[in-house]
């Protein structure tokens, strides 16, 4: 029988790989995303995304060599609008992922798998300067310069989630992220900056066999704060490049109204990424990041394959 106080070390040590599986999929890097397109315009995405590198813990844990490998599989359907006259669209993502993870703790190598279903996210997304909602036609003869937009990004209460096991692929709750993204064209090149928060809701059912537990557990995380920024320059129509980097703050989490300290969140990435047409139709888009300042969470190498259908016309 494990002792009480080594079953709560362990208990720690769990408590900050379960954030893992979310901050690979909500902090990624989005150059464009507030480019318009014209109304009616559609678009499937099917995106294979690769995260493998070190995990960075609290010093005060006895866990070393911790590592993670995290491969998601996303799907992805977008269509473009009008609201009330303005440039719009929604979009909605539905994840796989497949998690392998290690780490030797108090001398011992353990290792931890999952895979399963994660939370389908729905985007909106409505321009608010800088282009009224356009016909081809119309999106043809016209020109950008300064765009300004505002998002909400839901993720839904969905996915694989066992109450039982302390490490899941979904959360167990709702998240939601308003933004705001500005957009500003010179010539070949644009420059993209947006600004957002996460609020999440509570997971009242969260890890039953916690060490101690004499019931469900109540996990809350604190809101977080989450910036972006691309420049990115158009070799010909359709194909370009970019420079891509983020940072996220906050987001502490707490246990049944104890707050866990050493979970604050202060993180950064930066990478690039292509994308390449081909086609009238068809496109690729191929994109690198990595870690440069990782307080606590996944120290990621993170590689991404996309391939893109898009056409004109409305849903039948």
């Amino acid at each position: 029988m494990i002792h009480t106080a080594a079953r709560v070390k362990v208990l720690a040590i769990l408590l900050g790989l379960c954030f893992l599986p979310h901050l690979c999929s909500g902090q990624g890097l989005s150059p464009r995303a507030y480019i318009i397109t014209p109304i009616h315009s559609n678009a499937v995405t099917v995106t294979y995304t690769l995260n493998d590198g070190n995990i960075v813990f609290d010093p005060t844990l006895p866990v070393d060599n911790a590592s993670g490998r995290i491969g998601t599989e996303i799907f992805t359907y977008v269509h473009a609008m009008s609201i009330f006259g303005r440039s719009a669209n929604v979009n909605a993502s539905l994840p796989y992922s497949i998690g392998h993870f290690k780490g030797d703790i108090n001398g011992t190598e353990e290792k931890l798998y999952r895979s399963g279903l994660g939370a389908t996210v729905v985007r909106a997304s409505v321009n608010l300067f800088g282009a009224s909602a356009m016909t081809p036609q119309e999106y043809m003869k016209w020109h950008q310069k300064t765009l300004i937009g505002v998002s909400l990004t839901v993720s839904t209460q969905t996915g694989q989630y066992d109450p039982a096991r302390l490490v899941n692929i979904a959360d167990n709750r709702w998240s939601f992220k308003p933004e705001v993204g500005l957009s500003r064209r010179w010539g070949n090149w644009v420059a993209d900056v947006y600004g957002g928060v996460w609020f999440f809701t509570p997971n009242t059912d969260f890890f039953s066999n916690a060490p101690g537990s004499v019931g469900p557990n109540r996990q809350t995380q604190e809101a977080m704060g989450s910036t972006e920024a691309h420049l990115s320059y158009d070799v010909k129509p359709r194909l370009w490049i970019s420079l891509d980097g983020n940072y996220w703050y906050g987001g502490r989490t707490s246990l049944n109204g104890v707050l866990k300290t050493t979970s604050l969140q202060a993180n950064s990435r930066l990478g690039g990424t292509a994308a390449i047409p081909f086609g009238k139709h068809q496109a690729l888009k191929l994109s690198y990041n990595t870690g440069t300042y990782i307080r606590i969470g996944g120290d990621y190498q993170t590689v991404s394959v996309a391939w893109q259908y898009s056409w004109l016309g409305r849903p039948q």
